[in-house]
């Protein structure tokens, strides 16, 4: 038996292919039987809608339930926090249930931006006036330097310096440890014009916003400017005021040296939202205690602070 197949066989085995390439060349097929077209398209085209995602989202996929709420319950490692809408509740009249409120709303009160203290550091040019004095006087205490009186119509007013301000420097010169009259007499030495001071505002003092309740009280009682009593569950008490403190500012406005009848005035005069500045007693009485009260009631500053 040969390991090759011979001449012959090879010969056939062409012949063959070549029938088979012919066939398939020249040979139509059978044309099929016509059959009902197909349920769907052949090709197809998509057209989503105005304003669908292109693909579904992830809470659609597949048919599961992938929603941050369903995450929390089966799978809290993979939850996203979802947020929760607030509310803030706006006072519309000082009445009913805002006779309670623990803080007013009072972004938008006029007193308050008059009375803002910032106990940041500022600086201020004064000059002299026709007597060659700035109105201010000034008082030690700790070994820091604080004014106590604001001359009503000098250029000190004029400049918004304010009672209880500390003062760092003059013309370049730190204050701290200086006295009373060392103070004053660089003032005395001081040019006419071009007077620089630097201050700190109102360390000692802090501002409180409250809220009249339906007959118009803020709920503290004050003698001669100082607060000795709070009525309960008042805007006063749950806002933080303290007795054994002095009223300084209703509203921005001076009152050291008015008489009590005329801060009461002033607080029934101010609208339903009273921003009162107030100074610890023991710290007022020991700026005012060299100065004679009458000087204080007749030549303090009482001007409204413009913003």
């Amino acid at each position: 038996m040969s390991l090759y197949p011979s001449l012959e066989d090879m010969k056939v085995d062409q012949l063959a292919s070549a029938q088979l390439r012919y066939e398939a060349k020249h040979v139509q097929p059978a044309s099929p039987q016509a059959s009902a077209p197909p349920p769907y398209p052949l090709n197809p085209t998509y057209a989503p809608r105005a304003g669908a995602p292109l693909y579904p989202a992830l809470s659609d996929f597949m048919g599961l339930d992938l929603s941050p709420e369903a995450l929390a319950e089966l799978a809290p490692q993979y939850a996203v926090a979802v947020p929760q809408p607030t509310t803030v509740a706006v006072p519309a009249a000082p009445s009913g249930p805002l006779a309670g409120m623990v803080a007013p709303l009072s972004g938008q009160s006029l007193g308050l931006q008059r009375a803002q203290v910032t106990h940041g550091i500022r600086e201020l040019t004064l000059c002299k006036d026709g007597s060659g004095k700035v109105g201010v006087r000034v008082q030690a205490i700790n070994k820091g330097v604080f004014v106590c009186l604001v001359m009503k119509g000098s250029p000190a007013a004029l400049a918004g310096l304010r009672f209880g301000d500390q003062i760092l420097q003059i013309n370049g010169i730190t204050v701290a440890g200086l006295s009373m009259e060392q103070v004053h007499d660089l003032f005395r030495k001081s040019p006419v014009n071009g007077i620089s001071v630097i201050v700190r505002d109102r360390p000692f003092e802090r501002t409180i916003t409250l809220h009249k309740d339906s007959v118009g009280h803020i709920g503290f009682q004050f003698k001669n400017g100082k607060i000795i009593g709070l009525v309960k569950d008042s805007s006063a008490a749950r806002n933080g005021l303290l007795t054994e403190h002095h009223l300084l500012e209703v509203n921005g406005q001076n009152v050291v040296g008015i008489k009590d009848k005329e801060i009461t005035a002033l607080i029934e005069e101010g609208g339903p939202i009273i921003t009162v500045t107030v100074i610890p007693s023991f710290v007022y009485d020991h700026m005012v205690k060299k100065m004679a009260s009458s000087l204080i009631k007749g030549s303090m500053d009482h001007s409204i602070p413009s913003v």
